[in-house]
């Protein structure tokens, strides 16, 4: 590809990760969920707990795109980097106040999320990507799972005896605690899906789209980019798979073999993404995931301010029965006529509609919120 071109298939790619975040994050009722669309319970994997690394891959790509037009023009890896850690700042920074609207409690606000792992996976993988070679960052890649493996694996646990893989009793749990006792997902308390120690590996999931972006950047004809994407696609989703014998796929922990696993597959969708909308031309489908995927922030901010807000407001009836917005929605709109299973994917729909008509207004317009 030309270096100055913009890839469609990495903004749709984006666009159809964002819509399933929002669709996964937002069922009716939480307890009727289609099991394609919960998380694992603990070890093992289904197709949403594919999502937050297929974004984090995305990013890695993007890096080497963009930066790599900066160092083009000439622009000093100290400016560079210096956009980057201000950038991170302002994606973490907004990761926290959506975590903490509207009631903004600073004694158990949580402190990590999704917004503030993007923010470390961006800062440190795009420092690494100026200062590193594609070997050195293969050695970058091993210098996030080996360790963490090992440490895992093999730590005894400060006060637990020996090293496990329970949810509160694994290491990455205990650091959480040490680190953010009382910050931690309100949904544990004990323990964070994106906690301080399982970050480390996740910085790996970032990379392995800075190499992705490598091929895109190279001279090689699209068809053999497609090659290379689906076989090192093989490859690591094989090692995934064998790693799990010894550290299960687990996106709690972000376990290493989860990051081959999942690095894998999204190999394989940007392979398609790319073959089918860049090398074949196939675009009449895209615009829909295209308003999505160039403004992704914006996208993911207003689902998530949109549904504290249904879930807030609140009031009685003549009973005195309180019920939120959200669930007059969800009864009226849906649970009166649909299925338990239904009603709860029919509301997640409707609420992933909602903010693309938001994200849409600002596509047309050509508003891009960038930080």
């Amino acid at each position: 590809m030309n270096p100055q071109e913009r890839l469609l298939s990495l903004d749709v790619f984006r666009g159809i990760t964002i819509a399933g975040m929002i669709l996964v994050n937002d069922a009716g009722d939480w307890g009727h969920v289609y099991p394609a669309l919960e998380h694992a319970s603990w070890h093992g994997v289904t197709p949403t707990d594919l999502i937050f690394p297929f974004f984090l891959f995305i990013v890695g790509v993007a890096i080497t795109l963009s930066v790599g037009k900066r160092k083009d023009r000439g622009d000093s890896k100290a400016v560079i980097l210096r956009h980057a850690l201000l950038r991170a700042v302002v994606i973490f920074a907004i990761g926290v106040f959506l975590y903490a609207f509207p009631r903004f409690d600073v004694a158990t606000m949580r402190i990590p999320g999704v917004l503030q792992r993007i923010a470390i996976v961006y800062f440190v993988a795009t420092a690494l990507y100026l200062w590193l070679d594609r070997k050195a960052l293969l050695w970058a890649i091993g210098a996030c799972l080996i360790p963490y493996w090992a440490v895992m694996l093999n730590y005894p646990v400060p006060g637990g005896g020996l090293a496990n893989l329970t949810p509160e009793g694994n290491l990455s749990a205990v650091v959480d605690r040490l680190l953010l006792n009382g910050h931690l997902w309100y949904l544990t308390r004990t323990w964070d899906p994106e906690g301080v120690l399982s970050t480390i590996p996740s910085i790996a999931t970032g990379l392995l789209g800075v190499l992705a972006g490598y091929v895109f950047r190279s001279t090689r004809p699209p068809e053999e980019k497609v090659n290379v994407f689906f076989v090192w696609g093989c490859v690591l989703t094989v090692a995934g798979t064998i790693g799990d014998i010894w550290f299960p796929i687990n996106k709690n922990l972000w376990s290493p073999s989860y990051v081959l696993f999942t690095g894998g597959m999204a190999l394989f969708f940007l392979a398609f993404c790319y073959y089918v909308i860049d090398v074949r031309q196939s675009r009449r489908w895209v615009m829909p995931f295209r308003v999505f995927g160039t403004n992704a922030i914006f996208a993911y901010c207003f689902a998530a301010i949109l549904s504290t807000l249904l879930y807030t407001i609140s009031w009685s009836n003549a009973a005195g029965h309180s019920s939120s917005l959200q669930e007059r929605i969800f009864q009226t709109c849906f649970s009166s006529w649909l299925s338990p299973l239904d009603a709860s994917v029919g509301f997640a729909i409707l609420f992933v509609l909602i903010s693309w008509v938001a994200t849409y207004v600002l596509y047309v317009k050509k508003i891009y919120l960038k930080v």
